[in-house]
């Protein structure tokens, strides 16, 4: 699939697990660089590859977002809870290249992760934040997630608390 004018050039595909050494590239500017991921070690492409061979495995998308050969983002998708009655909802992650947000690559790449959310039956999509993160707020929302929850100082890292707040989204039931 290829996205709209905004990201011209955008491929929004499967990831492979080929794609892993550039995704572990993208998160971990954000695990030692920000408090956005509560995660504190450098991730490795081979343990990136186990978490995209996981998700699909569990029948979950998880996409990338490809400019001129490269990935620039990922999104997925992982089950909400892992209890049975859970099963229509999951948590959706998003990350980017950084320095690439405004361009329109993560509402294309989060658009298209809904989609594919969609027609595999999920009713209700969480996506959560570490606070301040003026981009994600305004991408859940523009995209019709509603805030429902901040959980206050639930993380500790490079030196101070950090509130998460959760938006959701629900599909309509279709029969």
């Amino acid at each position: 699939m290829t996205a709209d004018s905004a990201s011209a050039g955008l491929t929004i595909r499967p990831a492979t697990l080929v794609d892993a050494e550039q995704v572990a590239r993208i998160y971990n500017y954000y695990i030692e660089n920000t408090v956005i991921t509560f995660e504190e070690s450098a991730v490795s492409a081979p343990e990136m590859s186990g978490r995209i061979a996981d998700v699909q495995a569990k029948g979950l998308p998880w996409l990338v977002a490809e400019l001129d050969g490269s990935v620039v983002g990922y999104c997925y998708a992982t089950p909400w809870k892992v209890r049975s009655a859970y099963r229509h909802s999951v948590e959706t992650t998003i990350y980017l290249k950084c320095g690439l947000g405004g361009r329109g690559i993560g509402r294309t790449l989060y658009s298209a992760l809904l989609s594919a959310l969609q027609k595999h039956g999920i009713h209700a999509v969480m996506g959560g934040a570490a606070l301040p993160n003026a981009a994600s707020v305004a991408l859940h929302e523009s995209l019709g997630f509603e805030r429902v929850a901040t959980f206050r100082q639930v993380g500790f890292k490079h030196g101070q608390w950090v509130d998460v707040a959760y938006w959701q989204l629900i599909f309509p039931i279709t029969s």
